[in-house]
Parts: structure tokens; sequence; C-alpha cells
């Protein structure tokens, strides 16, 4: 019966690698992939402005979406009634409107609002702003749940424990809960943080100038579909793989602090 499984698992195994090798090679060596045209463009100026630009906006929404989230995991946990029914109306708004609906509704704002103040709204919400909002709003929402979750595993009992030792509700929270919280919400978070990452790629609908945009303008130029397709996942593997490993080491140095 083991010997049984054993050549199981070596016989899928087998399956699987030949299975992979058989298509690595066959998308290595086709001959509609120019690999001279990739090298080409993999460190050219307008791919290097791209990834600049996505990651400018995976830390703008990442920014955005924690200061507005942890509000309204706050007003969330609140005693008004007001302030938590305003968040869980705008959670469950951003959550259910798929987010390159948002990100298109900002970039036409001006069909709703010409003006905004004296200023054209054109001129005010440019491709960038417009990414910048419908990322970071519809984040905010995601994140104000990841942050009312590291609240909530902190068990009651130890915040009755300090108040009843002498601290105040703040040195508790920010003594107790925050740091422990902290540890619960740090693998979601880097979880959020590659999703965000590869979610600017959706920014390309509107011109947004990130990674995937460059890459869709190259190739609408010299129609090197494949090969510019092939430069902007090599990127965002790069981007991704960095931030794998920026996630272990923080969560590394969250559980020996």
């Amino acid at each position: 019966m083991r010997r049984k499984t054993w050549l199981s698992r070596w016989a899928t195994g087998a399956i699987l690698l030949a299975a992979t090798g058989w298509l690595a090679v066959t998308v290595i060596t086709s001959p509609n992939l120019d690999w001279v045209v990739v090298g080409q463009y993999f460190l050219s100026t307008p791919i290097i402005e791209g990834v600049g630009t996505t990651l400018l906006l995976t830390f703008a929404t990442l920014g955005i979406g924690l200061v507005l989230g942890a509000a309204l995991a706050m007003m969330r946990h609140a005693h008004n009634p007001v302030a938590h029914a305003a968040a869980s109306a705008y959670i469950w708004f951003f959550r259910g409107v798929p987010l390159v609906v948002q990100i298109v509704f900002w970039f036409n704002l001006a069909l709703l609002f010409p003006t905004l103040g004296f200023a054209d709204t054109n001129t005010v919400i440019t491709p960038l702003l417009a990414a910048m909002l419908g990322l970071g709003l519809h984040e905010a929402a995601y994140l104000a749940e990841i942050i009312r979750g590291g609240i909530l595993a902190v068990p009651r009992g130890q915040v009755d424990a300090a108040l009843t030792i002498g601290m105040t509700r703040a040195q508790a929270t920010r003594t107790i809960v925050l740091p422990q919280s902290v540890r619960v919400i740090l693998p979601a978070l880097g979880n959020q943080f590659i999703l965000i990452l590869k979610g600017t790629s959706l920014v390309s609908v509107i011109g947004g100038g990130d990674l995937m945009t460059r890459a869709q303008q190259v190739y609408g130029q010299n129609y090197q579909v494949i090969a510019l397709l092939l430069v902007a996942t090599g990127w965002y593997l790069i981007l991704v793989t960095a931030a794998g490993l920026g996630q272990r080491h923080l969560e590394r140095w969250a559980a020996t602090s």
C-alpha cells in the first residue's frame, strides 16, 4: 500500500513536471515571441516610469486605505448609532461596487459636476488622481474590516484588567490592544498590499500611467503585444516577490517585538 502511494506521487509529479516543461519550452521557442524586444523594453524609460507610477499608486492607496479604514473601524466600534450606520453603509457600498466601475466614475466626475468650486473638474481630477481616489476609497472598506478584525481578536478581559489597575482607556488601547492587533493585522495587510499592487493595473482603463498603461502604449505602437505583456509580467513578479519578502520580515519583527 505504501509502495503504491509512493509510486502514485512520483508519477503525478513526473506528469506535472513534463507538462510544465513542455509549456515553458513551447512559449520560449515560439517564433511569435521576440525575446530581443522583451530585453529591449524591460528597462526602457516608459516601462520604468510605469513601475514608478505603480509603486506610487500602491503606497498612496495603502496610506488612504489605512487612515480612512482605521477611522471606519473605530466608527463601527462606536456606541453612536449614526456613526456605526454611516461606517457600515460606506463599507457595504464600496465593497459592493466593482473597482473598475469606481475608477471610471472618478475619471468621468466632470459629467456629473462640471466644476469643483472655481476650477474645471477635468483639470482637478487627472487620471492619476482619479486612480488614487478609486483605489484608495475602495481599499478603505476592506482595510476597515481587517483592522476591526484585529481589534476584536484582543480579548475584552485584557482591557478590563488594565482599567482595574488604574490605566486609562487610551493607555490600555496604546499598550495592550494596538500591539496585539498589529500582529493579527500584519499577515492580512501584507496580502492586501500585494492585491493593491496588482490591482493598480486596472487604472490602465483610464490611462493612469501605471506599468500596464505604459506597456499598452508601447505595444500600441510596435504591435509586440506578447513581448510587452511579458515585460509587464516580469516587473509585477519582481514587485510582488519584493513585497512578499518585506511582509515576511515585518511579521518576524512583530512576532519578536
